[in-house]
């Protein structure tokens, strides 16, 4: 009967639209063959679909996202956990869904309800598993947290789900095949693009209607590239940053990385027609060549056709292009600790290398590997901070207290965005800047570390007890032990932290599904 049901329910998200869903929801992540791009491959997907469905709440709401686990694809890894990409987890560390640091990893044919409250968070937030680089073969998608009273809405008339736009990298290979060095085929902008040689597959289109003012939100759910994002002939003004309201900014361009978001308002104000939205990866050789890495933006009245005919699809000279040191808080926000370099409560300078054969990459002279029980059981289990595992990724953060960390770049295979669980963070030294800002530097919870010669610095505040994982945000990355794991006042987390029954039984069933499937262990 079991059986009979699920089948019912698979059948039925198949054929589903994309429409939203939340705050309440019941996701399944499932196996099924999907040609974006025009090339056909077996994927992991939410629900059916790629991008997997928008979840969206209102500010304070409690979510209530139940995944079911049915995955079959033996190619494929089989087990998952879902990671709620820019939510605090205030109290509820057990459901950041980061596998052996959060939880352990949910096994075919069983489910785990992420209950969570969203405080006083709003804007612009994703989803993505983040058991092993599973997220690279579809299971990814957007999260909106709307705001009854934002205080932008003067700036905008249109904001829904059909402004969300995300920016995503697409493979012809299943990652558990991956090569050393991963290279995408192709850009998908909302699930869909063309790859270089490819058939003349659909792009997809934004809608927008004369005069009016739209919210569009940008979501990097890449797995490695960053984009170079921009709409030919129209400028964007930036209102959001990963969550967090800025001081309205004009650009004609702007990079987002993966892990990134912006909100950006587009005045539809141009003559009625069809324009490029272009999303140019950060790898050398990639072009519009083809007509890849392009969407349209159609206005309503011009031609429902694909414009490919269109000669001007060379890259347009970018004048105001996003400087990450041009954006401010909307709301005056003070950075933690003294104003000048390693003036907080505690310093910590992450150099990050790669091992001698290449394979690896190092913090701190030590790559990550996921412990065999998560961070945070072994803390509930009593274990204090000098005992937690992995040995030389654990790093002790004392309560309420400012945390300062520099991470150098120049280690091959960047720029690196890093990623920073449980909290958002002050930039008060960007990429390509040499200069400090502890006056009103923006707040994000991804940023890039740059290139050789910078050294990216942040700051935050111990306020969220828990182990909280940090890592490059290229998928390929942290699977090469880009990675360290904070945790933050240990002694408190026991009488803060309350793991549901079901959570509980996650690790049993996942020892007891790999001692049964010894292929599908850690």
């Amino acid at each position: 009967m079991r059986s009979f049901a699920r089948s019912v329910l698979l059948a039925a998200i198949l054929t589903r639209a994309y429409a939203a869903v939340g705050p309440t929801a019941e996701l399944t992540v499932i196996n099924t063959n999907i040609a974006p791009d025009g090339f056909t491959r077996s994927a992991a997907l939410v629900d059916g679909t790629f991008p997997g469905p928008l979840i969206n709440g209102n500010k304070g709401d409690t979510f209530s996202l139940n995944v079911f686990n049915g995955l079959t694809d033996t190619t494929l890894d089989l087990v998952t956990s879902i990671h709620w990409h820019g939510i605090f987890q205030t109290h509820t560390n057990y459901v950041d869904g980061a596998a052996f640091v959060n939880q352990c990893p949910i096994i075919p044919l069983e489910s785990f309800n992420y209950v969570f409250n969203s405080g006083e968070q709003t804007g612009t937030y994703w989803y993505h598993s983040h058991y092993k680089a599973q997220y690279c073969d579809g299971v990814r998608g957007a999260l909106v947290i709307y705001d009854p009273n934002d205080p932008q809405a003067p700036l905008y008339d249109v904001d829904n789900e059909e402004t969300v736009v995300t920016l995503a990298d697409w493979y012809h290979y299943v990652s558990t095949e991956a090569p050393l060095v991963p290279v995408f085929n192709s850009t998908l902008i909302n699930g869909l693009g063309r790859y270089p040689g490819g058939p003349q597959a659909p792009l997809a289109v934004v809608n927008v209607v004369p005069g009016q003012r739209y919210r569009l939100r940008l979501v990097s759910i890449s797995c490695d590239p960053g984009y170079d994002f921009s709409i030919d002939s129209h400028q964007l003004t930036v209102i959001e940053v990963d969550g967090n309201n800025v001081q309205p900014l004009l650009v004609d361009s702007l990079e987002i990385f993966a892990g990134q978001r912006y909100s950006v308002v587009l005045n539809a104000n141009q003559p009625v027609d069809n324009y490029w939205i272009r999303a140019l990866p950060n790898f050398q050789g990639q072009s519009f060549n083809g007509f890849t890495n392009l969407a349209i933006l159609r206005y309503a009245g011009a031609p429902a056709q694909d414009p490919s005919n269109d000669p001007t699809v060379n890259i347009p000279t970018s004048l105001l292009p996003l400087n990450e040191t041009d954006l401010h808080p909307l709301v005056p926000t003070p950075v933690p600790g003294n104003p000048v370099p390693g003036g907080a409560d505690i310093n910590i300078n992450l150099n990050v290398t790669l091992s001698d054969d290449f394979t690896q990459f190092l913090v701190n002279g030590v790559s990550f590997d996921g412990p065999e029980i998560p961070v945070l059981l072994q803390i509930l289990n009593g274990a204090n901070a000098s005992e937690l595992v992995p040995a030389g990724s654990i790093y002790p953060l004392g309560a309420n207290m400012s945390v300062e960390l520099s991470i150098p770049a120049g280690v091959p295979g960047g720029p690196h965005p890093v990623h920073l669980h449980g909290h958002s963070f002050h930039v008060v030294r960007s990429a390509g800047n040499s200069t400090y800002n502890y006056d009103d530097p923006v707040i994000r919870d991804v940023v890039s570390i740059g290139d050789t010669g910078d050294d990216v610095t942040i700051r935050f505040f111990t306020d969220n007890p828990g182990p909280w994982f940090f890592h490059c945000h290229i998928d390929w990355h942290l699977e090469k032990g880009f990675a360290v794991v904070f945790a933050e006042d240990v002694p408190e987390v026991s009488s803060t932290v309350f793991p549901t029954a079901q959570w509980d039984g996650l690790c049993p069933a996942y020892d007891q599904f790999v001692g049964l499937n010894t292929t599908s262990s850690k």
